[in-house]
């Protein structure tokens, strides 16, 4: 038992790590540093993963959970997720953690919690309304400085321009 649980945390400790390249991945192309993987779990195969792409598509929704989400709906060849964990480097924003609900993710594991945007922990709490028919398990902090570090030099050499 012990063994898997080590195995566990390792696997997620690398899809986060995965979510987190992603993310410098954006920094790289000016997009706000965010990155995203699904994983289907009982294969523990990433079957999506990309970073934000607004600036770059000059499309404002295509924050890199909406892209994951569908990446992984083609490859599934199904609109639900079930089976499936997403592993993201920023609190997902109000219009994601829905997508996340809509796309019946089981388990949501996101870095750095996002004060101002997020929509899980923060702001309208999506999983607490009770227009939310689907709830994943939520888990918080892995990774977290990494990431937050990031995200404020990404903002910091923003000002700086």
């Amino acid at each position: 038992m012990l063994n898997q649980q080590k195995k566990d945390q390792e696997e997620h400790i690398v899809f986060m790590q995965l979510a987190i390249e992603l993310a410098k991945n954006a920094f790289e192309k000016d997009e706000v540093p965010v990155g995203a993987v699904i994983v289907e779990r009982k294969t523990s195969n990433v079957i999506a993963g990309f970073s934000n792409q607004m600036r770059q598509n000059s499309i404002a929704i295509e924050h890199a959970e909406v892209l994951t989400i569908q990446q992984a709906m083609k490859v599934l060849k199904n609109e639900r997720l079930v089976g499936c964990d997403m592993y993201v480097s920023l609190e997902p924003c109000p219009m994601c953690a829905h997508a996340i609900s809509i796309a019946r993710l089981d388990r949501l594991f996101y870095a750095a919690s996002d004060p101002k945007s997020g929509g899980v922990e923060h702001g309208p709490r999506i999983y607490e309304s009770s227009s939310c028919h689907h709830k994943p398990e939520v888990f918080v902090g892995m990774h977290a400085s990494e990431s937050s570090e990031l995200l404020r030099n990404f903002f910091q050499s923003k000002r700086k321009n």
